[in-house]
């Protein structure tokens, strides 16, 4: 069996022998891992967890730890992942709370991004794809061959029917439905200019004025932009803030948050 000797596996640890536990991996009681499973190095893993066969954990993943939720009191519960699953760098996956059947489950083939977290009594089906930074809260269903997009929110307890796919960066507080394409709004505004960060960074009462008026113009005056550049060119004298944030807009090839 390739263990490294810089990896700490239980005795109460069942480990197949085709598996391989990478360099400093902690392996707990109470873990259960199949065949030609590979922990690449500095995976943690704490028990019950069982965990099948042919599955990918890259460095720093932590599997199966205490919940985050405080209403979980130590009460044993149990993680269970499948077969063929790519567990990603800085991948979460809590185990459940007694709150939520005591189960944290991933199914087999799925695909977990860097930085995924996957939080206590959370059913993860097949096929699915969490992308980098995506958050799967406590008491979520996903369905088989779901793609959940990067750094997307899934509020507690919300479903994702299978086959569908939402957007990167959404918040979902409700069902997805199956089948569908899905995405919160991601409307973004700018409010005016950061005095509190201007201030404290020595920026003068005249400057921080200035660039106020001009973030009114360029957002609040119902011009365009070209009107709105107009306005401040002719009615805010010239100084080099003001200077560098006409250029920023001047040489924008995507467009600028107004």
């Amino acid at each position: 069996m390739p263990i490294h000797p810089t990896a700490v596996v239980d005795p109460q640890a069942r480990v197949a022998e085709s598996a391989e536990i990478g360099p400093y991996s902690i392996v707990g009681a109470g873990v259960e891992i199949g065949g030609g499973t590979r922990l690449m190095a500095h995976v943690y893993v704490e028990g019950p967890t069982r965990i099948g066969e042919e599955n990918l954990f890259f460095p720093y993943s932590t599997v199966g730890v205490a919940s985050q939720d405080l209403k979980y009191k130590g009460e044993t519960a149990e993680t269970r992942i499948g077969h063929r699953n790519r567990i990603r760098e800085f991948v979460t996956i809590h185990r459940g709370t007694e709150g939520g059947g005591r189960l944290t489950a991933i199914g087999d083939d799925n695909l977990l991004m860097a930085y995924v977290h996957v939080a206590h009594d959370a059913r993860v089906g097949n096929h699915v794809v969490l992308a980098n930074g995506a958050t799967v809260g406590g008491h979520v269903v996903v369905g088989d061959w779901a793609v959940v997009g990067a750094f997307t929110g899934l509020h507690q307890y919300c479903r994702v029917g299978r086959h569908a796919m939402i957007g990167g960066y959404s918040v979902v507080t409700q069902d997805v439905l199956p089948f569908s394409m899905t995405v919160s709004e991601r409307e973004i505004k700018t409010f005016g200019a950061n005095r509190v960060g201007l201030e404290r960074r020595g920026f003068s009462k005249e400057t921080i004025e200035g660039l106020q008026t001009a973030f009114r113009l360029l957002t609040h005056a119902g011009l365009n932009t070209s009107q709105a550049l107009e306005r401040i060119r002719s009615e805010i004298g010239s100084f080099p803030e003001l200077g560098e944030l006409l250029e920023f807009i001047g040489t924008s090839e995507r467009g600028v948050i107004k």
